[in-house]
């Protein structure tokens, strides 16, 4: 360690609170107004404006030791681990609840620096070591968190990797967010080109109904769960298979028996349109193109319908077509049933109009969209790399600050 650096115990340069049995703050005792009371939410999102509970005078005073000062700092303790906050100033009189840990700084130690300190990596692995639940963790006890060792430097020096750590973050901050941005506007990009191709139809493009273009529909194989296993001879591609950009994703998938009409009237072939006809409302009309290389039949379940176009259309044409605004809100007013499961039947389906141009000319806009999309890819791996590796940097720069070679 640095010359001039000391290790302490956490408790021996903050002051520890933890939040009130869940008992002492019953829903029944809260009030329209009055004294707040600071929940998980105030750590994770470090904001203190948006208060849901209020308590009374009497409340508030009787629970007087939990109560919140600027300067303090605040940790979520249960679910989402380790954020914390600092409290700022002129912030509603208030509490913490039963899922914060209040910390008061000592005067060795500074609250940015302490919060720093927390964020980092070293401090978060320890805390995840001693958390204690399985679904939900809880940080461990007080009384171990109190053993964890802190990296203290004097004041100066704290001050010094404080300035140094915000001006690093910041740059990183805008780094990040200039990364996202392009992600954004190369979906953005891909997304533009896909929906000027159908605002602005070509001479020869022809207005037709889904009726028109289909030489088959059917509806998919039921089978219930129970008939449903690994073991089973065929698999079988559920709405699941159908991602919401509209591709089809064969890496996960169920089997079932079935007879050789089943067989027959429910496999797939290569360039089969499948419309996932039942799903809950947000995700229902999802549409993929059927592709797969492996041998033997693949049947489809009855949340799918499998439509095979006439010779004259490029299914993978009609699935761009559908993923546009334009036919996404035609679809929409075909929505029924509710939230969790709604429906979209061919009886209205059948009469969706769409724009058809001759099929070599659906060929070659398949392929430049095609082409599009595989640089889209590209570049949205690229920004998501950079991304991840900000992130990196920004753990690496606070593991350096506390060891002392910032």
């Amino acid at each position: 360690m640095k010359p001039g650096w000391e290790t302490k115990k956490f408790g021996d340069v903050c002051g520890f609170v933890r939040g009130p049995f869940g008992g002492s703050l019953k829903k029944q005792i809260f009030v329209k107004d009055g004294y707040a009371v600071y929940e998980q939410q105030h750590a994770i999102y470090d904001q203190f404006d948006d208060i849901r509970y209020f308590v009374n005078e009497n409340k508030f005073n009787e629970m007087k030791r939990f109560e919140v000062n600027s300067g303090n700092l605040i940790m979520s303790c249960s679910g989402t681990m380790g954020k914390v906050a600092i409290v700022p100033k002129g912030i509603k009189k208030g509490i913490i609840n039963q899922a914060l840990l209040l910390l008061k700084p000592s005067k060795h130690i500074l609250n940015t620096f302490i919060k720093l300190w927390m964020e980092s990596e070293g401090f978060q692995d320890s805390l995840k070591a001693y958390s204690q639940g399985a679904a939900i963790q809880n940080v461990a006890s007080v009384k171990i968190l109190k053993e964890i060792d802190v990296p203290v430097p004097p004041i100066p020096e704290q001050e010094r990797i404080v300035s140094v750590l915000d001006e690093a973050f910041a740059s990183i901050a805008q780094a990040k967010s200039n990364a996202k941005q392009k992600l954004v506007n190369a979906r953005e990009l891909f997304e533009a080109y896909l929906e000027s191709l159908f605002a602005n139809p070509h001479k020869g493009w022809e207005k037709k109904i889904l009726a028109e273009i289909i030489d088959s529909n059917v509806i998919g194989l039921v089978k219930n769960s129970s008939e449903q296993g690994a073991y089973k001879e065929y698999k079988y591609v559920k709405m699941n298979n159908i991602t919401p950009k509209n591709n089809f994703d064969f890496s996960k998938y169920t089997c079932v028996d079935a007879t050789k009409d089943e067989v027959e009237k429910y496999s797939l072939a290569n360039s089969d349109f499948l419309f996932n006809t039942r799903n809950s409302k947000e995700l229902v009309g999802k549409t993929c193109v059927y592709s797969n290389t492996e041998d033997g039949p693949v049947l489809f379940n009855n949340n799918i319908m499998r439509i095979r176009f006439a010779k004259t259309i490029n299914s993978c044409f009609l699935n761009y077509q559908f993923t546009t605004k334009l036919l996404q809100e035609k679809l929409n007013l075909m929505k029924s049933g509710t939230t969790n499961v709604s429906a979209i039947y061919y009886k209205n389906l059948q009469y969706l109009p769409l724009l058809i141009p001759p099929l070599a000319e659906q060929c070659t806009i398949v392929g430049r969209l095609e082409a599009l999309s595989a640089e889209t890819g590209r570049l949205e791996a690229v920004y998501r790399q950079k991304v991840a590796g900000l992130d990196e940097l920004k753990k690496s720069v606070l593991a350096k600050a506390f060891e002392g070679s910032l």
